[in-house]
C-alpha cells in the first residue's frame, strides 16, 4: 500500500513539474488534484480558479510551487488514512520522517528547458508571438496584469524635448528679477503649457490595446464549445482600441465571465439552432468602441435569448419582486444582476455555480466606475455592455477634484466620483428615526452624509441652508455629502502616505493631494459610503 500511494503521488508531481516545462495541460492538472470539483462561495475565488484552468492565468513558479504542496498535502492525507502516520502526522510508523515539501525548496528550471527570457522582451508583443504551443483546447495563458507596457522611441524623444523646455521656462522664472513681471507671467503660461503636454503624453504612454486581453479569449471560448459540445464561431472588432492600462487589467475577469455564460447559457446546441432554423455554428462577438470620454464593450451572441417571463418568476420566488408589480422588460433583466441570482437550471463545471453576474457587477461598478447594460431578443440573442468612463484612476497621479471646506480644514474629493454641486433648501432635508437624513436634489431623494462626523472635523457649524451638498456617486451607491463650502475645482497630484495611516486611523481618507500652495486630504468615498453602510446595518 505504501508503495502504491507512492507511485500515485509521484504521478501527481510529474504532471505538475511537466506544467514549468510547458508538457503538460493546467486543467488536467487541476482535475486530478481535485481543484476542478471544489464548491466556494465566493465568485472571486472560483473566477481565479477557472482562469488558472482555462490558461489565462499563466503557471508561474509559485503556482507549481502550491501544486507540489497539494500533493504533499495528499500523500499525508493518504498516509493517514491508510494509518501509516504517528500523531504527530510527520514520521512514518516504520520510523521514517516524511520529506519536507517539495513547495518550500526552489524549482530548478527544467532540463534542456531555454532560460526565460526578459519580460521586456515579451510584453506588448502579439498575443500569438513568443509563446509556447499548449495541449488542444487549452487557451494560452496571460499575466491578469500588465507589469509594463511597449513605448516607441518618438514618445520618448517627445517627453525628452517636454522636459527640456520645463527646465529652460523655469530657468527663466528664477533668473527674472521684481521687474521683469511680464516676462514672468508669460513664463508661468508656457510652463501650464508644457505641464499639460507632458500628462498627456504620460497618459498616452499608460495605453493599452485590447488586444492583449481580446486574443486569447478565442482560445478560451473555443475550449469552452468544445467542453459543451457546440459549435462556436468567434469574433472581434474594435480589438486595437486603446485603453489605460490599469482598466484593461480590470476587464479580463469580466469578459471571461460573460464569454462563459454566452457560451454555456446563450447559445443552444447545434440540435436546438437547426429546429429553430438557424445556422447550427452559433456566433459569438467580442467588441469594443469609444465614444467621447466613454468605452463601451460588449458581449453578444446569437443563441436563445433571455426570457422576461421566467426572470421575472425567479424574482418572485426570492422575493425581490412582487406578484403584482409589472415592471419593464429593461427593469426585468436587471434582476439577473442581483447578487445569488441565476435561473440555471443545472450547476456544470462552466457555469451555473450560483455566483450569479452580481460578480461582473461588482468588478465594472466598483472597480471601474463603470455600468453594465442588458439587450435580448427571445430567440435571436442577447448583448451585454459594459460602459466605462475614461478617467484616470483617483488612487493616484494627476486628477480634477473639488476643494471643500470643513471649519478650518481643507478637503478634496475627486471629480469622477462627483455628480452635481446644491444648495439645500430647509424643505429638502429630512430627519429620519436614529439620527439619518436625506436630502431631496431636484426630485432624487439622497442620503445626507456630514462629512464631519465621519472625518472628526468639526464644521463652523453653519446651517444646512447655508451648506453644500456635493451630489456622489460609486456604482449603484448614491449620496450627498454635506460641507461648509465648495471653494473651487482644481487639478492635484495624489500621493499616498508614508505611514500606514490607514492600518491607525479608520478614515475614508485616500492620500495627499498637492494644490501648489498648501496640501489637503483627499476623502476616499467608496469607503466613505461603505463606513455608513456598515453603521447604517
Amino acid at each position: 500500500m505504501l508503495e502504491s500511494i507512492q507511485q500515485c503521488i509521484e504521478s501527481l508531481e510529474e504532471g505538475v513539474l511537466g506544467l514549468e516545462s510547458g508538457s503538460g495541460a493546467t486543467a488536467a492538472v487541476m482535475e486530478r488534484l481535485g481543484l476542478t470539483h471544489v464548491k466556494l462561495p465566493s465568485a472571486q475565488v472560483i473566477a481565479l480558479l477557472d482562469m488558472l484552468a482555462d490558461g489565462i492565468t499563466p503557471v508561474n513558479q509559485d503556482i507549481t510551487s502550491a501544486f507540489l504542496g497539494l500533493c504533499e498535502a495528499h500523500k499525508k492525507l493518504l498516509y493517514a488514512l491508510a494509518g501509516f502516520l504517528e500523531q504527530g502526522a510527520g514520521v512514518l510508523r516504520t520510523g521514517k520522517e516524511l520529506a519536507p515539501a517539495q513547495a518550500e525548496a526552489p524549482l530548478p528550471p527544467p532540463s534542456g528547458a531555454a532560460a526565460p527570457a526578459p519580460a521586456a522582451e515579451h510584453n506588448g508583443t502579439e498575443p500569438e508571438q513568443h509563446e509556447p504551443e499548449h495541449a488542444e483546447g487549452q487557451p494560452q495563458a496571460r499575466q491578469s496584469a500588465i507589469s509594463s507596457v511597449r513605448v516607441g522611441t518618438d514618445r520618448l524623444d517627445k517627453l525628452i524635448e517636454l522636459v527640456g523646455k520645463l527646465m529652460v521656462t523655469y530657468a527663466v522664472i528664477s533668473q527674472a528679477g521684481a521687474a521683469a513681471a511680464t516676462k514672468t507671467v508669460a513664463s508661468l503660461c508656457e510652463l501650464d503649457s508644457v505641464i499639460g503636454q507632458l500628462q498627456s503624453e504620460v497618459e498616452t504612454i499608460r495605453l493599452v490595446p485590447l488586444k492583449q486581453i481580446f486574443t486569447p479569449m478565442q482560445r478560451l471560448v473555443k475550449s469552452l464549445g468544445q467542453k459543451v459540445e457546440k459549435k462556436v464561431r468567434f469574433e472581434l472588432q474594435g480589438e486595437d482600441l486603446a485603453l489605460d492600462k490599469s482598466i484593461v487589467e480590470s476587464l479580463n475577469e469580466p469578459l471571461v465571465h460573460l464569454l462563459r455564460n454566452a457560451v454555456d447559457h446563450g447559445l443552444e446546441t447545434p440540435a436546438e439552432r437547426v429546429a429553430a432554423g438557424k445556422d447550427e455554428t452559433g456566433t459569438v462577438l467580442l467588441s469594443a468602441s469609444r465614444k467621447g470620454e466613454t468605452a463601451y464593450i460588449q458581449v453578444r451572441d446569437d443563441g436563445r435569448g433571455l426570457d422576461p417571463e421566467r426572470i421575472r418568476r425567479k424574482a418572485v420566488e426570492k422575493g425581490l419582486l412582487a406578484e403584482s408589480e409589472r415592471p419593464t422588460e429593461a427593469e426585468i433583466l436587471q434582476f439577473i444582476l442581483k447578487s445569488g441570482f441565476s435561473t440555471a437550471e443545472k450547476i456544470t463545471d462552466v457555469s451555473g455555480r450560483g455566483v450569479g453576474m452580481d460578480a461582473v457587477v461588482n468588478a465594472i461598478r466598483a472597480g471601474l466606475g463603470g455600468d453594465i447594460l442588458i439587450e435580448s431578443e427571445p430567440g435571436r440573442g442577447a448583448a451585454f455592455t459594459i460602459t466605462i468612463p475614461l478617467s484616470r484612476s483617483a488612487n493616484e497621479g494627476i486628477v480634477d477634484a473639488l476643494v471643500c471646506r470643513l471649519g478650518r480644514d481643507v478637503f478634496l474629493i475627486p471629480s469622477r466620483d462627483v455628480v452635481e454641486i446644491y444648495m439645500p433648501a430647509a424643505r429638502d432635508v429630512v430627519c429620519l428615526p436614529g439620527g439619518r437624513e436625506t436630502v431631496d436634489v431636484r426630485g432624487e431623494i439622497y442620503v445626507l452624509l456630514r462629512l464631519d462626523r465621519f472625518l472628526e472635523s468639526p464644521s463652523d457649524g453653519r446651517p444646512v441652508t447655508s451648506a453644500q451638498a456635493v451630489v456622489v456617486r460609486v456604482g449603484d451607491q448614491r449620496a450627498a455629502i454635506l460641507v461648509d463650502e465648495v471653494l473651487r475645482q482644481q487639478q492635484v497630484v495624489i500621493t499616498g502616505f508614508t505611514v500606514p495611516v490607514q492600518s491607525i486611523f479608520s478614515l475614508p481618507i485616500l492620500g495627499f493631494g498637492m494644490m501648489g500652495e498648501s496640501d489637503a486630504m483627499v476623502v476616499n468615498v467608496e469607503e466613505l459610503l461603505q463606513n455608513f453602510q456598515g453603521q447604517a446595518a
